[in-house]
């Protein structure tokens, strides 16, 4: 089912719900409404009724002929019927109306009231609505009631007590329920078609930009770097979801592109080697030479095969997802006591003399760190410090520490990054124009392994540069609560991770 069909029957079910009880309460206060009103006629037929009796001290009489009452004459369904009789007696009169039908002129309410006594009681029979009054003698002089009219005793037609009784005919109400019935379902079923219509139209033309979206997203090329879904111009969520989609149409595009630069790259880094090692193999072998030729042949070969390894590995660890990745197992490392120990394994290099210490030993500075990939964190930065400066500049290890995070900074005296080849040092492969032109050798993979590593230990690494001033790479951890003793020892990490490992005492 389409969404403007499953919006549509939503919405019309509400409205036949809505419609549907609206209904359903009216005629319910109508009929409450109609029945008071038959109450009301019954109620003034018995105050007629009343009316027309002589009370007397001795008793209550019954004269009509004294009286004329016009009540009951009339044989339409409206007229009201009545009848009065004595408790226990015989029916003493009923209106003309009501003899020769089935009016029930002998009915009697199942219990009288409390109080008042003269309360009237309504009730409803198959095919009426009555109502019943029991006057009292005793209760009509204690309200007042005589007649001033001096009439001679007449023990036989005085009565200590009446009944009376009216009752009307419900079939005018039903029928007037009945025809607002059929009103409230024509205007409801009229209104709900025009609703079905109206809204389904409506459905349509709000949920059409949701279509046109569709058909464009089918229409975009797999290979179109270009294309992107149309904007519905609606200033709504439709317009936010289009600018969204198109958001991630360009992060896609742009890790796609990352992904065919790097396959180039990684091709032609791959290619030069292996193109090196089958020319000198091909010119070993047009003839026969001293043995020390062929050691240094296979010197070269070893060298070249270990850094194409390492290159490999490198790649392979670009190229894997977090998701793939095992989880990093941690331990608290105090910074202040591993760096030095770090230097101390660079004290063979060329630049030994050049490196400065900036760690404040009465400060501890605790992370969670992998020790091997912390250590490799550490090698990458500062053989890339050793690349782009000049021999005889200082290069500065710091640790620092704020409320929330600790890390360390490897600063050099270099040329700088230019403003251009900045957002892109991180990338694979990259190598700055200072590198290119300054001939130094590099395969560009240093720094993203690097950002990698601390990435995967839940650290960053910042860049702060100036053309001509040098380059400063912070790396920041989340600052760990305090390691019991002295952090272990760290062995130096195996080189397969890095662009360059620094020479080891044996070397």
């Amino acid at each position: 089912m389409s969404l403007v069909n499953r919006l549509s029957a939503f919405f019309l079910a509400a409205l036949a719900l809505i419609l549907a009880v609206f209904s359903l309460a009216l005629c319910a206060l109508a009929a409450h409404h109609l029945e008071r009103q038959l109450d009301q006629r019954l109620s003034g037929t018995l105050d007629a009724l009343e009316a027309a009796l002589h009370v007397e001290p001795d008793g209550m009489e019954w004269k009509p002929q004294e009286r004329r009452l016009t009540l009951g004459l009339d044989n339409s369904v409206e007229s009201a019927r009545w009848a009065i009789a004595a408790p226990r007696g015989p029916l003493i009169d009923q209106s003309a109306n009501s003899r020769g039908g089935n009016f029930p002129v002998s009915w009697l309410p199942a219990a009288w009231p409390a109080g008042p006594p003269e309360a009237t009681v309504y009730e409803s029979v198959p095919g009426w609505r009555l109502a019943a009054r029991r006057l009292r003698l005793a209760e009509m002089l204690a309200r007042g009631r005589k007649d001033s009219e001096d009439d001679e005793a007449n023990d036989e037609g005085e009565y200590s007590e009446l009944t009376l009784t009216a009752g009307l005919s419900p079939e005018p109400m039903r029928a007037s329920l009945h025809q607002l019935e059929l009103v409230l379902a024509g205007l409801s079923l009229v209104a709900w078609l025009a609703c079905a219509v109206a809204g389904r139209q409506f459905c349509r033309q709000a949920l059409a930009p949701v279509s046109r979206l569709a058909i464009a997203a089918r229409q975009i090329p797999a290979n179109d770097a270009a294309g992107r879904l149309p904007s519905p111009g609606s200033h709504d969520e439709l317009e936010q979801l289009t600018i969204a989609f198109n958001g991630l149409l360009d992060r896609l595009h742009a890790s796609s592109d990352r992904q065919r630069r790097f396959a180039s790259d990684a091709s032609h880094q791959l290619r030069t080697p292996i193109s090196g090692l089958l020319s000198l193999v091909e010119v070993i072998r047009r003839r026969q030479r001293p043995a020390g030729e062929y050691e240094e042949a296979l010197d070269r070969i070893h060298h070249e095969a270990t850094r194409m390894r390492q290159m490999i590995e490198s790649l392979l660890f670009l190229a894997r997802n977090e998701s793939d990745a095992a989880a990093v197992q941690t331990e608290p490392v105090d910074l202040n006591v591993w760096i030095p120990e770090q230097l101390q394994r660079w004290s063979h290099h060329a630049r030994a003399a050049d490196f400065r210490s900036a760690v404040a030993s009465d400060r501890p500075a605790w992370v969670d760190a992998q020790p091997v990939l912390l250590s490799q964190i550490f090698d990458n930065l500062l053989d890339n410090a050793c690349k782009y400066s000049e021999p005889g500049s200082p290069i500065t290890i710091s640790v620092w520490t704020e409320s929330t995070e600790t890390g360390f900074a490897v600063a050099d005296q270099g040329p700088g990054i230019a403003p251009e080849d900045l957002p892109r040092i991180f990338e694979p492969f990259f190598r700055a124009s200072s590198a290119l032109g300054g001939g130094r050798t590099g395969s560009g993979l240093g720094l993203p392994i690097a950002r990698k590593m601390a990435a995967s230990l839940g650290g960053r690494i910042d860049v702060q540069t100036a053309q001509g001033q040098g380059t400063r790479f912070v790396v920041g951890f989340k600052a760990a609560k305090p390691g019991r003793g002295r952090a272990p020892q760290l062995a130096p990490p195996e080189p397969t991770m890095a662009t360059r490992s620094p020479p080891r005492p044996s070397e």
